[in-house]
């Protein structure tokens, strides 16, 4: 199993990772679990690990971050692997180039020839079977490599639902009112999670719905914002939601073990996601409030088109992604106003997840394996 280096505490690939690793290693297979540094000295020693542990497939996780957007494990470690048949999963995909300054029209004839991927270098042409883990993914996967043998398997909940959870006490801890109505955000924050937005919605329902508060469960710190980012981000967001009139409506947790995390979306009555590019069905936070139960709203960028998971009013309330206030406002108030429609997207969300599950994720993942080998 290749991967980046990142901490599982700050880093969702990392997470997933390892729960793929434990899980298939509980399964009965045995995993060589090889970090991949950036450069080309990094792969050439992943490399020089895979032939040293005689292995049957090289399974290789796929984000460009996870390598610090270098371009050399895709190019290198296809050939360098070889006899050994390659698995690629892509977690992040149809926003990046390696080479960025090659035009689009550059790239097609290399893609459609199975020569060059403008994101993964040689992995994804070179990969016996490839794994996508949302639909949009899988379309832009498909669109640029129509012979290539795709696999979408989507990601499960990164947090497990704690039973019987103490809805008081956890709303006591976190000072938040009996009758309050209150809207949850778990995961990483960054910039590019809309917070802002949702805090600016906050404000502007103030008067309406007085009872109204948000609780931000998750860390600031990952690979994507480093430490001194995350604390400058974390002064910018409590300096907002101050100038937004709303410093008594909203908690920030902090980064929290996850069954506190179960705990906090078992007394939230919803939960937000108004991620500005547009939410899919990678993230394992929406699936954990899904899983929770918690009528969710999400965004959605204007050329994502339809998403057959994450369908508007019936798994999930979609917004446009545009940055504005104003559409989470009308989001919130479909949920508030109407508890049955509210009732009918929970279930909607939760029923979405049946077969998701890391036992399950292993199978498939043996079975993709004993076809690389045949």
């Amino acid at each position: 199993m290749l991967h980046g280096r990142a901490d599982p505490a700050h880093d969702g690939v990392a997470d997933y990772t390892r729960r793929l690793v434990e899980t298939l290693a509980h399964a009965g297979t045995d995993v060589v679990d090889v970090p991949v540094d950036p450069g080309p000295r990094g792969a050439a020693e992943a490399a020089r690990a895979v032939r040293a542990a005689a292995v049957d497939v090289v399974h290789l996780q796929f984000a460009p971050s996870a390598y610090g957007f270098s371009g050399w494990p895709g190019l290198l470690l296809p050939d360098a692997v070889r006899p050994v048949p390659l698995v690629t999963t892509v977690h992040e995909y149809g926003w990046w180039s390696w080479a960025p300054r090659v035009p689009e029209p550059g790239w097609r004839p290399l893609e459609r020839r199975g020569l060059l991927d403008r994101e993964s270098g040689r992995l994804v042409p070179r990969s016996a079977a490839v794994v996508t883990t949302n639909a949009e993914h899988e379309h832009s996967l498909r669109g640029r490599f129509p012979g290539v043998e795709a696999h979408r398997l989507p990601i499960p909940p990164n947090v497990a639902v704690v039973p019987d959870p103490d809805r008081a006490a956890t709303r006591a801890r976190w000072s938040l009112p009996d009758d309050a109505e209150v809207v949850a955000f778990f995961g990483f924050v960054h910039p590019v999670k809309g917070l802002r937005h949702l805090v600016d919605a906050l404000g502007r329902l103030a008067d309406e719905r007085p009872r109204l508060h948000l609780l931000i469960a998750g860390g600031f710190t990952s690979l994507a914002l480093p430490e001194d980012e995350a604390a400058a981000f974390r002064d910018e967001l409590t300096g907002h939601v101050a100038a937004a009139g709303v410093r008594d409506r909203v908690v920030i947790t902090g980064h929290l073990p996850a069954a506190e995390v179960s705990a906090v979306l078992s007394a939230a009555d919803l939960a937000a996601f108004p991620f500005t590019a547009g939410a899919t069905t990678k993230s394992g936070a929406l699936l954990a409030a899904l899983d929770h139960g918690l009528p969710t709203i999400v965004t959605r960028r204007p050329d994502q088109g339809p998403d057959s998971e994450l369908v508007d009013g019936r798994t999930v309330v979609v917004a446009p992604a545009v940055r504005d206030a104003d559409v989470l406002v009308t989001a919130l108030r479909r949920l508030l106003d109407d508890p049955a429609f509210a009732a009918r997207v929970g279930a909607g969300g939760r029923g979405l997840l049946a077969g998701r599950d890391w036992d399950t994720l292993a199978a498939r993942h043996r079975s993709i394996y004993a076809e690389a080998r045949r």
